[in-house]
């Protein structure tokens, strides 16, 4: 039977200075305290000890100021779902080490939530130790290119994310999901299509080892030349993801399976990375200048931008456009 947290913690929301770049917003847990099942011996993993957890969380910058401004918990860390998340792995199973449950809990964060960085200490209050008065733990500092070698969410979707509504929701060319598991760990109910089978198996194994259930996944071949309206109905979705994909036929499909407001989330090569960096290396994978918005004609632009960003699969600096858009919500009709 699954252990409830014994106390409140406590809260503060603070900026960390990054050496490296500019300063991140922060969010501190601290006392965050349950009931597990941590010892070396069977023995002692038979009895429930008390636990706390403290955490640091850092975020990418303003996310704090955006949120304060507008009241949207959506657009931060909420802080009672990690509480929340980080009581259900403690008291899930019982662990033969601190260590191993502190990293479980490392990796569920940057997996579930659009933090960059986290400090952790994890401890016991009560140790089974004679001469031990105080608390006995380990302190993990991660940040997330360190902490796994799976690869981060997009960058463009952990900044708006908030804006997708809920619903059915499309990740069109998945590939492993970094993109599909971030947002299924947020709730939202998503549809992974892609003509890779050995990458769909890795992501259902992935999604098998979190615990995912609102996630499935089809294997389609996106470029058979077949018509694919069966497979993406009419307005079936209420948000359609591409990431670092470009198959332009696809677009009258994928705009009349969008519901009535419903959002396109698009992200990929611009030609000018083509000829910087000679990637991708056949330039019609890459979109000419404002060619997104054309081939998008017809969606209200919610965000547009060109130019040099951090995020790609393959790390370093790239040149994209991006693009947030929704399609026109159906108008009523006339009273008479």
């Amino acid at each position: 039977m699954k252990a409830s947290p014994r106390s409140a913690f406590s809260l503060t929301l603070a900026k960390s200075i990054n050496e490296n770049g500019p300063m991140a917003d922060r969010i501190i847990i601290e006392r965050l305290e349950f009931l597990g099942h941590c010892g070396v011996t069977h023995e002692e993993r038979q009895i429930p000890q008390p636990i706390v957890v403290d955490l640091a969380l850092d975020y990418p910058p303003d996310t704090m100021t955006e949120a304060a401004a507008t009241g949207d918990i959506a657009r931060t860390v909420d802080y009672a779902q990690v509480a929340e998340r980080v009581v259900d792995i403690g008291t899930g199973q019982a662990y033969s080490l601190l260590e191993t449950l502190a990293e479980r809990l490392a990796a569920m964060i940057f997996a579930e939530f659009a933090v960059s960085a986290l400090s952790l200490w994890l401890r016991k209050t009560a140790p089974p130790l004679k001469h031990v008065s105080g608390s006995v733990g380990v302190r993990l500092e991660r940040t997330r290119s360190t902490a796994t070698d799976e690869p981060s969410p997009a960058q463009f979707l952990q900044e708006h994310w908030h804006r997708l509504p809920k619903g059915h929701l499309l990740d069109l060319a998945t590939g492993r999901g970094r993109n599909a598991l971030f947002l299924a760990a947020k709730g939202y109910a998503i549809e992974g299509v892609d003509r890779d089978e050995q990458a769909l198996a890795s992501l259902t194994e992935a999604a098998r080892e979190r615990r995912i259930e609102n996630l499935t996944l089809r294997h389609v071949d996106l470029e058979s030349g077949r018509d694919l309206s069966s497979d993406f109905p009419i307005e079936r979705y209420d948000a359609i993801l591409v990431f670092f994909y470009l198959h332009r036929p696809l677009f009258p499909t994928l705009l009349q399976a969008l519901k009535p407001g419903g959002v396109l989330m698009y992200e990929t090569f611009l030609i000018d990375n083509h000829l910087r960096h000679n990637h991708p290396r056949r330039r019609e994978f890459c979109l000419a200048h404002n060619e997104l918005l054309h081939l998008t004609e017809g969606l209200r632009v919610l965000h547009y931008d060109e130019g040099a960003h951090t995020d790609s699969p393959g790390g370093g600096p790239s040149f994209t456009a991006r693009l947030l858009a929704e399609k026109e919500k159906a108008q009523g009709l006339p009273h008479g």
